[in-house]
């Protein structure tokens, strides 16, 4: 598999951390490493996952050192407003609410919310069809949010866990009955797995674009007008080239589309060579014989 150049498609990026007033020349970016194929740990313990590439390699292409600091996922915002890095990179969705505590750059790529139960069980991702089910959530995640939104009060039990492979854990053995998830997550941290037999997306993505947000992005701490101008300004220079770059992976000689990157100009030349190897669903579109064809979410 081959995923290149994914730092050209992020010059917003490259402009952020150019404008950044940093320490010693390093972006820190903070993350939970318990989501792949977004981020995680190899068996050896390195960082591993899409973010992990995008970041290193704006990182490379802006000549700054990456530093990965690691938390969980409901105290990434608090750390990011005490300063103990600069920047969230972790599949972190730009949402209403976390506008209210800090700022997004623009969105990176889109990724689909959807509902993993058991094959044949007849459940759908709605508050009628899960009464009197238990659905596991992570802390503090948009699925938790969304889920005692739309379900909780319908009956539904929401139960959050602060480590997502618990949730998997529980629903292999039938504590839960279901879990919401980001679908490249779900794929590939469980039903691309041995412990994910039996099991499968089941209906439609669900939606809410208040709760669920517009799409992942970096998140930065408010009033760091610097940084967040150099990442406007990015943006706007960009208008004039191209509006999106197709990320596309090799799997069996064909090209399935995992989604689009916005692409704002050129920063750099940094290859990036994703360690992740279960990063292309299923239930996503698949480029045709011309190789052509684009889909609008990871």
């Amino acid at each position: 598999m081959k995923l290149n150049h994914i730092a050209s498609a992020l010059f917003f990026a490259c402009t952020f951390a150019s404008g950044a007033a940093l320490a010693a020349n390093t972006l820190r970016f903070g993350l939970e490493a318990q989501y792949p194929p977004f981020e995680s740990k190899s068996s050896t313990g390195e960082l591993q996952g899409l973010d992990i590439d995008v970041g290193n390699a704006v990182c490379a292409a802006a000549k700054m050192q990456c530093k990965w600091v690691e938390t969980s996922f409901d105290g990434l915002i608090p750390a990011l407003q005490g300063r103990k890095f600069d920047a969230i990179n972790s599949a972190m969705n730009a949402t209403e609410q976390r506008h209210q505590a800090i700022d997004f750059t623009t969105v990176v790529y889109r990724v689909p919310t959807q509902l993993i139960a058991k094959k044949g069980n007849g459940l759908e991702p709605t508050a009628t069809s899960l009464k009197g089910k238990s659905v596991g959530v992570l802390q503090s995640s948009i699925q938790e949010t969304f889920a005692k939104a739309h379900w909780e009060n319908e009956g539904v039990k929401v139960v959050p866990y602060q480590d997502q492979n618990q949730v998997y854990a529980d629903l292999k053995f039938g504590r839960l009955d279901g879990t919401l998830v980001l679908a490249p997550a779900g794929q590939s941290g469980f039903l691309s797995k041995p412990d994910g037999e039996g099991f499968a997306f089941v209906g439609a993505p669900v939606r809410d674009d208040k709760i669920l947000g517009s799409g992942i992005a970096y998140g930065v701490r408010k009033g760091d007008d610097a940084l967040k101008a150099s990442a406007q300004r990015g943006d706007r220079e960009g208008q004039g080239g191209r509006d999106h770059r197709q990320v596309r992976e090799e799997v069996s000689g064909e090209y399935r589309y995992l989604g689009e990157v916005r692409s704002r100009g050129r920063c750099g030349s940094a290859r990036v060579s994703p360690p992740h190897r279960q990063f292309v669903l299923p239930l996503l579109s698949r480029a045709g014989s011309s190789g052509t064809g684009r889909i609008a979410e990871i």
